[in-house]
């Protein structure tokens, strides 16, 4: 574990941002399909993290080996790989019969791909100047800390931004120990302030917004600390927001029609993201945040409904595994949560 003397900021509130904002849209992500954007761009500069200085720019979402700025994706991926389909390798397409085997080596073409991982990798060829970074709260648990920083750190090549509220059970340290490891990767805040769970003054709102505030990428990746990615789950998250959704997550959720129940949805839009990852316009996210929101449970809903654009959950597999529940005082979290709740009921009334 470092040694190492690091900085600790007092409160979260006292570690320094930019207090100007960017009104211009994003450079790379393609218009939102939204009415009307809510809100402006932030600007946080101060993205050293208090000690680490980490690479301006290099803030990709596992792009290593994408072409060159200029090229274009291949046209026939099919073919290059010698599947069939392609009618360059083919004759006169006049035989219907001939035509009718042909559509069929295509579809089993595309399934192929699919399986390959070719659709993935156009992803990251399309959305390899765009952006994004995962923004982490820390307040305990720190072998699942390690866990979940070392799989953003493999399976992606985006850009860590983590505040460490106290250092509880000394996971702050491990956040210390793997920022030394990947000075580029990772920028830390250690923050002395304890997390309002555990009696302190840290909530769960004011700690997400400094999070977005530290951050200049044009997608903000919010993600739990018991989440473990086993695959890249940034890249189609990532690809639908260019795609001109507002956020994308793995898992959606639809209202009941009293709107006390949710039920799992998805694929496609829906109307909330939950399950502890979700990439979002930061833009966007800036003005939807609930802010005042002490404690995360029921959080995600409230920032899902305030959020103006499509949801969308990806097609496929969600390569990320929930590692140990992260429970709270029994109390105190029914308490936090159902007070997210009557916001997240107001908000259904009010849409």
């Amino acid at each position: 574990m470092t040694t190492a003397a690091r900085h600790v900021w007092p409160t979260v509130r006292s570690i320094p941002v930019s207090a100007v904002t960017d009104a211009k849209p994003p450079g790379h992500l393609r218009a939102a399909r939204i009415e009307q954007v809510a809100g402006v761009s932030g600007t946080g500069r101060d993205t050293a993290g208090g000690e680490h200085t980490g690479t301006r720019g290099a803030s990709g979402i596992g792009t290593a080996g994408a072409r060159p700025r200029g090229a274009h994706a291949r046209m026939n991926p099919a073919a290059e790989l010698g599947f069939s389909g392609d009618p360059g390798q083919h004759g006169d397409p006049g035989d219907d019969m001939l035509h009718a085997q042909r559509t069929w080596d295509a579809t089993l073409a595309t399934n192929r791909l699919d399986d390959l991982g070719v659709n993935t990798e156009r992803q990251r060829v399309e959305t390899r100047d765009v952006t994004a970074c995962v923004g982490l709260l820390v307040d305990g648990w720190p072998e699942d800390v390690r866990r979940c920083v070392e799989s953003v750190i493999e399976h992606t090549g985006a850009r860590v931004l983590a505040i460490d509220l106290g250092n509880v059970s000394g996971a702050g340290d491990v956040l210390a120990e793997l920022a030394e490891r990947h000075p580029e990767r990772i920028a830390v805040w250690h923050v002395g302030e304890a997390p309002h769970w555990r009696g302190g003054t840290a909530t769960w709102g004011e700690s997400r917004a400094k999070l977005l505030h530290l951050d200049e990428s044009e997608v903000h990746v919010l993600m739990e600390t018991w989440l473990e990615l086993r695959g890249d789950a940034l890249t189609p998250l990532v690809a639908a927001v260019n795609e001109g959704a507002v956020a994308a997550g793995w898992r959606g959720a639809e209202p009941s029609a009293d709107g006390r129940t949710w039920v799992e949805a998805g694929p496609g839009k829906v109307r909330a993201l939950t399950g502890g990852i979700i990439a979002v316009r930061r833009a966007q996210a800036l003005a939807a945040l609930p802010a005042d929101a002490a404690y995360g449970r029921h959080a995600d809903l409230r920032l899902s409904l305030a959020l103006p654009g499509d949801l969308v959950v990806p097609h496929g597999h969600a390569p990320v595994l929930p590692l140990h529940p992260h429970d709270v005082p029994g109390d105190y979290a029914d308490r936090e949560s159902r007070r997210n709740y009557e916001e997240v009921l107001r908000g259904l009334h009010a849409s």
